[in-house]
């Protein structure tokens, strides 16, 4: 079976009071929990106005 590196862009809105590690990090637990993906991780965050 070969592995694939797939790279997501992702908008949020976030309540001023939201994590955004928190929320990133929740992405990605969701993401794992689906049998094909090995490992989900976050490489970068971009504030936005």
């Amino acid at each position: 079976m070969k592995r694939v590196d797939l790279y997501i862009k992702i908008e949020l809105e976030l309540d001023e009071d939201e994590k955004t590690e928190r929320v990133a990090n929740e992405i990605c637990r969701q993401l794992e929990k689906l049998y094909f993906v090995r490992r989900a991780e976050v490489s970068n965050t971009v504030a936005r106005d």
